[in-house]
């Protein structure tokens, strides 16, 4: 046992005398060790010995409930309370309660308002946040200035035609796609032969690019599976261009 445990041991009972009468109220020696641990640096040996010392010596009071004994301060050395009494401390409870009710209330107002006001922007920060606004709001009216004072306008009719030749390369786009497909079956494809009977519209791919159909894609892959280069080579060899060696990607329609 350290030293400063061994003089708190020698000093448990005087202090365990002067809780227990200072609460007035039941503990056991678990209790009475987890109230004064951290406080006096007692040991639970120490408690528990101090305690029933304490009752043999008839200092404190003990009840046994089970396994479990019960300790508390011999009520004989307090004066008697009269109903009055009882009653004017039940009123000053009621009133110590409702005061504390009313400063936890205040404390959440305040601690919310803390939190409001440490999550705003400061006023230096708020300056600057101002300086960078008024800087890039200065820049769109520039712009806006630039744009009014042109005179290369487009017209509503040159962006329809704009939009009308979009249309034209998009859909001449997707026929060529379809068509390279087409060749890789070794079958015409819909864009640019006649009908085929029922079920043969399913082997021309979509308009989405690629080979859209599972039989090109099959072709494709039984073709490489005996080439000694790479799928791009053959793509190459072949004179086969794609989307993807360009980057780009087939509008929607």
């Amino acid at each position: 046992m350290s030293k400063g445990r061994a003089e708190a041991a020698t000093g448990a009972p005087g202090i365990l005398l002067k809780y227990l009468r200072e609460q007035n109220r039941p503990y056991s020696a678990q209790d009475v060790f987890g109230n004064l641990q951290r406080e006096h640096g007692l040991g639970k040996a120490a408690v528990v010995k101090a305690l029933e010392q304490l009752a043999q010596q008839g200092k404190i009071k003990e009840k046994t409930y089970g396994k479990q004994k019960i300790y508390f301060a011999d009520q004989d050395q307090f004066d008697m309370v009269s109903d009055a009494d009882l009653q004017s401390l039940d009123a000053k409870i009621v009133a110590l309660t409702a005061t504390v009710q009313s400063l936890q209330q205040s404390c959440r107002h305040m601690e919310a308002e803390l939190k409001e006001l440490t999550s705003a922007l400061t006023t230096p920060e708020m300056q600057k946040e101002i300086q960078e606004l008024q800087k890039e709001c200065a820049g769109y009216t520039e712009r806006l200035k630039n744009v009014k004072a042109a005179t290369n306008h487009v017209t509503p009719e040159e962006k329809e035609q704009v939009y009308r030749e979009r249309q034209k390369y998009c859909k001449e786009w997707r026929k060529r796609k379809r068509m390279v497909s087409a060749e890789l079956q070794g079958r015409p494809c819909l864009e640019t032969a006649a009908p085929e009977p029922s079920g043969s519209a399913q082997a021309c791919p979509s308009a989405e690019g690629g080979f859209a159909s599972p039989q090109a894609s099959e072709l494709c892959d039984a073709i490489l599976e005996g080439y000694p280069k790479s799928k791009k080579q053959f793509f190459e060899e072949v004179g086969i261009e794609t989307d993807e060696d360009y980057n780009v990607k087939l509008p929607d329609p």
